[in-house]
């Protein structure tokens, strides 16, 4: 999945954080949820402005996050 058309990074909101589509969500709350468990329905119940698709993006983007440090380790 292509999440930089999803994950947006903006100094003034929320420290910089990643957050979903410029909203006050971030990637970390989105994958805390699912860590906590939390279903992919409770947290668009919980965050209606959530889509499936930004749920993605969070799981892409810390995958591909997660990729990058470890090569960088090697």
């Amino acid at each position: 999945m292509d999440y930089q058309e999803i994950i947006t990074v903006e100094p003034d909101k929320r420290g910089g954080q990643p957050c979903i589509r410029g909203l006050r969500i971030t990637v970390y709350d989105v994958l805390s949820y699912l860590a906590s468990g939390m279903t992919e329905e409770e947290i668009i119940s919980d965050y209606p402005d959530l889509t499936h698709e930004d749920i993605l993006a969070s799981l892409s983007y810390a995958a591909d996050r997660e990729r990058k440090t470890a090569v960088s380790h090697a």
